[in-house]
């Protein structure tokens, strides 16, 4: 099925300013003296579209006016066209601040179209835009929907019907005849087509017929597709300067569905992303405040990332005022879906595991959330020590890796002997009673012994390891020390180094 998806802003100049200031200034866009887009606050004072500068100030002396700049327009159009990627590659810009998106092979993966249109709606709010929205079959034909706040048209029949309703100046070739137009009668597209050819395109041209046929499907047409850069990389200047670190979460949000785009169209996921706050300039100038977040499981989606940014700036406290932010991706690896079990685990997957543990981190500090690593040590006690748990994640996934490449040769019985769930944090000294380990009953050696030797000089020491079993059927792992130098008639000292469940 060959579904297209217009969007049509029909305030970028404003948007592009602030997104905010629709509803709490009066804001007003110029261009070349004239009003080219107010705020519904301006227009509610009187600022109409066409208006020189000296009514609007007579009118709102208060007004924030601004001029056009057509290459933030640009870039904020990129940056749409950047988040939308995660739908599908095939995005282009059209005319009139107007992106087309091929959708047809995106239906099932993301619900069908109204789940798809109402996913994408979201995403464009959350980057401080408002669109229309219309579904077509054909690119030319959703970009007239879309201009003209027509709706959906799933099919080809549905499609002209639309069509044929909508205004006959719409099209852009359509336009400097618009008074001709209306003075034949002719008003909507319907009536248009109705017309004769031959002489429609004497004296409006061969563009005007090419935009209907396109429209109507009866021409194929030609798009230059986004492409996303190699690396990213992306700012937003804000509009005032920011006191508070948690009310940069939007800013950093519209930075995460640009990134979450670029991923998607080069079929990777991130494991680590920096956001850069950028402070004064000039003779106050700062260096920016560095957030770095280190992923345990590298992922492709924004809504993990923004709650690990929500309590990351939550928690911090700028020291001066922030004017811009910036986002990189330094660390990127090549996208791995994830595999759904037939019977999924209760407690949720290893992947929500380890999302709930960067969330800890993110809330209480790397070095607050430890988890323990293995040492070269045979000693129970020096086995493993305590390390943030982000590193550990990360030098298991490369442990894996080589273990991968060249699998260990281990021998079975050292896979298969058994340790206990609780170890003592200093091994407790046995009584003995009647030649046998006591701890609360006799204890009964229930397993072969374990030698463990290691150490170096003074701090050499030889244990064997015994399960060991009370007379309540509880197991314990006790081990008995073997003193060198000791003649045969020293008794052997036990101690009790860990309990089972």
């Amino acid at each position: 099925m060959r579904l297209w998806i217009g969007l049509y802003l029909p305030r970028l100049p404003l948007d592009v300013f602030s997104p905010h200031w629709s509803a709490e200034a009066a804001s007003v866009v110029l261009e070349h003296e004239r009003v080219l887009a107010a705020s519904p606050l301006a227009q509610a004072g009187g600022v109409r579209e066409g208006m020189r500068r000296g009514g609007v100030l007579m009118l709102l002396p208060q007004a924030r006016l601004h001029e056009r700049e057509p290459a933030r327009e640009a870039a904020a159009m990129q940056a749409l066209a950047m988040a939308l990627l995660q739908y599908t590659p095939q995005v282009t810009l059209a005319e009139e601040a107007s992106l087309l998106m091929d959708v047809g092979a995106s239906l099932r993966l993301f619900g069908g179209v109204r789940a798809l249109c109402r996913d994408i709606r979201a995403k464009v709010r959350a980057l401080g835009f408002n669109a229309r929205l219309s579904c077509a079959p054909t690119a030319r034909g959703a970009w007239l929907l879309a201009r003209g706040g027509s709706g959906h048209a799933l099919g080809m029949a549905s499609l002209k019907r639309r069509l044929d309703r909508l205004p006959a100046a719409l099209p852009l070739p359509a336009r400097p005849f618009a008074a001709w137009l209306d003075g034949i009668g002719c008003l909507s597209l319907g009536q248009l087509r109705r017309l004769p050819r031959p002489g429609l395109q004497r004296r409006c041209g061969g563009a005007l017929l090419g935009v209907l046929d396109a429209a109507y499907g009866m021409t194929a047409e030609l798009f230059d597709w986004i492409a996303a850069p190699a690396t990213f990389q992306a700012r937003l200047e804000l509009f005032d300067r920011v006191e508070q670190a948690d009310a940069l979460l939007a800013g950093a949000h519209s930075l995460l569905l640009q990134m979450t785009g670029w991923l998607c169209a080069h079929q990777l996921a991130v494991g680590r992303i920096v956001l850069l706050l950028e402070h004064e300039r000039g003779r106050v100038a700062r260096p920016p405040t560095v957030l770095d977040i280190i992923l345990a499981e590298p992922t492709w989606r924004d809504e993990h990332l923004v709650r690990l940014l929500r309590e990351r700036l939550g928690s911090l406290s700028l020291e001066a005022h922030v004017i811009g932010l910036v986002l990189e991706a330094p660390e990127v690896q090549a996208m791995a879906m994830p595999s759904e079990s037939l019977f999924p685990e209760p407690g949720g997957s290893e992947q929500d595991q380890w999302r709930m543990l960067e969330l800890l981190v993110a809330r209480l500090g790397p070095e607050n959330v430890l988890q323990a690593a293995p040492r070269a040590d045979y000693r129970p006690e020096l086995a493993n020590r305590w390390v943030p748990v982000q590193r550990t994640r990360r030098t298991g996934q490369q442990q894996m890796q080589q273990t991968q490449q060249t699998p260990p040769q281990l021998p079975p019985d050292l896979l298969s002997l058994p340790r206990p769930a609780w170890l003592l944090a200093k091994p407790v000294a046995l009584l003995m009673r009647d030649h046998r380990p006591f701890y609360g009953s006799p204890l009964r050696m229930a397993s072969t012994p374990e030698r463990i030797e290691a150490g170096w000089w003074s701090q050499s020491q030889t244990r064997d390891y015994f399960i060991a079993q009370g007379q309540d059927h509880a197991h314990y792992w006790v081990y008995r020390e073997r003193i060198a130098g000791a003649d045969g008639d020293t008794a052997p000292r036990w101690f009790l180094h860990g309990l089972f469940g």
